[in-house]
């Protein structure tokens, strides 16, 4: 393991921890600087994702603070979604993958620097 494997481990870790997708941190480290498929990277990122997401899923359940029918219609459309993107990626190049992953990472980033802050209104 190199340096730089360590340092994009700690930074996917820390901005996970804030809340900002560290998943998107690693899969650009597998891609870019292990010169990973695409694919491959975002099923690694995946694998990942699922020990932090039951850890979060059991802590938040005994806080009393996930309405499990809106959770389990929200699994359903993330099903979905997952049956839909399998099929998108036997039918999409790699290649256009990766720049719609790229486009999308892009957004995503405007929209955080530039969208406008919904803040809550303070009741007297």
């Amino acid at each position: 393991m190199n340096v730089w494997s360590i340092l994009a481990a700690f930074f996917s870790g820390a901005v996970g921890a804030m809340g900002l997708g560290g998943g998107g941190v690693l899969v650009l480290y597998l891609t870019l600087s292990l010169g990973m498929p695409q694919l491959q990277a975002q099923g690694i990122n995946l694998l990942f994702f699922l020990p932090c997401a039951i850890i979060s899923i059991v802590i938040q359940l005994k806080r009393r603070m996930i309405d499990l029918p809106t959770a389990g219609w929200m699994a359903l459309g993330g099903a979905g979604g997952v049956l839909i993107g399998m099929g998108l990626t036997k039918i999409l190049h790699a290649a256009l993958l990766s720049k719609l992953f790229a486009a999308f990472l892009i957004v995503v980033g405007l929209m955080e620097l530039f969208g406008k802050s919904k803040k809550k209104s303070e009741k007297s």
